[in-house]
């Protein structure tokens, strides 16, 4: 056989098998999409081939449903490529006024933020904790000679605005971390820790033991009842942004140990201020007027600054990696507020959106289908296409100067974040990159997968309006997942 029948029928097998594991993979979609669980769901199901751009398996992919927190990868990307994978954001301790000779400052001490929520952070590798913060900040001040504050320490938060919540998020998150809104200061997380003694009881009370950090405003009204042993946290805290009423219901396990819940902060911008007023009354630097807020107040502030000491966050890369694996709201919400202000739009939810928007369809990805509420995926009223997110995670593919950065941020299968425990034990383990969504009657699936010939495909699953349980929906859309791995 000479060299030119042996390539054509190399090609000719090549071909086959190639169309035979297609076929497998449209044959593994069909199967999932006629699971009795599935019946009355709505279903969206999207793989595109990076390289030639074909979709290569498909079900109703451009069916608009609720993504949950798998959108958090447009927001993620979209902030690598607006402001850049070494972005970071620049936190400034300043005063306004004079210093005296006996070192009176006749003035006020700002905190001036630019939305870094990561600043204090209890949990961000890299970032100075709120400790440690606090002590860079308060030596600053006593360096520069100042004895004594004759006005107020400001957390200055109005380079976002007021409007820290999603519009259409549900009134039970709010009080928990995950709800907790971005602030143009965002302090610690947003979060504090509310530390539980459990009861041996079923039914009981589980006594509130420790607010960590204290936050002195708060009020919990107790509702929580000790559930049984090995039910995990269904506590929820309920409470609004600005006020301290905070009711806690719903159960957690009967134990001996300490049960933590973590919630939101309702004014970071005053509770930074706070600790910070407290770390310079330990030291002996008083304040005539306490700690406030540019919007407690209600005037702006002086612009004729001198600034002590500048801040800065951990990069940009290094942010989107905390968020993607953790699915840190806070700071996808802060991420997309930070590129609508620094792309010149404004610092709202609506200013980010837009300028997504505006980037990627020059880039000329369609919105069709698109309307979204937020960056993080916490509003049911967001809802995307599996189209749209396949296409979207090809172009972010394509792009050398994020692909790298962005993949690394994304759980992998078998072995971190939400896909910790997804094809654990599989052949596949390690070599599907995914965000999940989670929300009620919603689970979704967004991401890249390297297949076992060496193709790369980027693909988006989403369920909403299912029967059954979450983890059984998740388990099998594992089987749609290893078809692909197998192409």
């Amino acid at each position: 056989m000479n060299n030119s029948k042996f390539y054509f029928l190399f090609l000719l097998c090549f071909g086959q098998g190639l169309l035979l594991a297609q076929s497998n993979l449209q044959n593994a979609i069909n199967s999932f999409a006629k699971d009795p669980m599935l019946k009355h769901a709505g279903l969206g199901i999207s793989v595109v081939d990076v390289n030639s751009n074909k979709e290569i398996g498909q079900f109703d992919s451009e069916r608009s449903l609720v993504p949950a927190s798998s959108l958090k990868v447009l927001t993620t990307a979209s902030a690598l490529a607006l402001l850049g994978t070494n972005y970071s954001y620049t936190t400034t301790l300043a005063y306004t006024g004079t210093i005296d000779p006996q070192g009176v400052l006749n003035g006020d001490v700002i905190i001036q933020g630019v939305g870094d929520p990561t600043l204090g952070s209890p949990e961000m590798e890299g970032a100075l904790a709120l400790e440690a913060l606090l002590d860079k900040f308060s030596m600053a001040l006593q360096q520069k000679g100042i004895r004594k504050i004759s006005g107020y320490i400001i957390g200055d938060a109005s380079f976002f605005g007021t409007a820290v919540n999603g519009k259409s998020w549900q009134w039970n998150d709010l009080g928990n971390y995950y709800g907790a809104g971005s602030w143009g200061l965002n302090f610690h997380d947003n979060l504090y820790y509310l530390r539980f003694q459990q009861s041996s009881k079923l039914g009981s009370t589980p006594r509130i033991a420790a607010i960590e950090p204290e936050i002195g405003e708060l009020r919990f009204t107790n509702e929580l009842q000790s559930a049984g042993a090995g039910t995990g946290d269904n506590a929820y805290i309920y409470g609004a942004p600005y006020t301290y009423e905070r009711f806690v219901r719903g159960t957690i396990p009967v134990g001996r140990k300490l049960f933590t819940v973590k919630g939101s902060i309702p004014d970071p911008p005053l509770f930074a201020a706070q600790q910070l007023l407290q770390r310079l009354q330990n030291a002996g630097v008083t304040s005539g007027k306490g700690a406030t807020s540019d919007r407690l107040l209600g005037r702006p502030l002086s612009t004729a600054r001198q600034n002590l000491v500048k801040h800065s966050s951990p990069l940009l890369k290094d942010i989107i990696k905390r968020t993607n694996i953790k699915s840190v709201n806070l700071y996808c919400e802060t991420l997309l507020r930070t590129v609508g202000k620094v792309k010149g739009q404004g610092g709202s939810v609506e200013d980010g959106l837009a300028a997504i928007n505006t980037f990627w369809q020059t880039r000329g990805l369609s919105f069709d289908g698109v309307n979204l509420s937020d960056g993080s995926g916490l509003s049911s009223k967001n809802v995307v296409t599996a189209k749209f997110m396949a296409q979207f995670m090809r172009k972010v593919a394509k792009d050398d100067k994020i692909y790298t950065d962005f993949k690394a941020s994304l759980p992998v299968a078998g072995k971190s974040g939400g896909m910790s425990y997804t094809l654990r034990g599989t052949t596949a383990a390690g070599r599907v990159y995914a965000k999940t969504g989670t929300l009620s009657n919603v689970r979704s699936l967004t991401g890249f997968v390297e297949t076992k010939s060496g193709r790369l495909l980027s693909f988006c699953i989403m369920a909403n309006n299912f029967k059954g349980s979450g983890g059984q929906i998740r388990k099998k859309m594992e089987k749609v997942l290893l078809a692909m791995w197998a192409l």
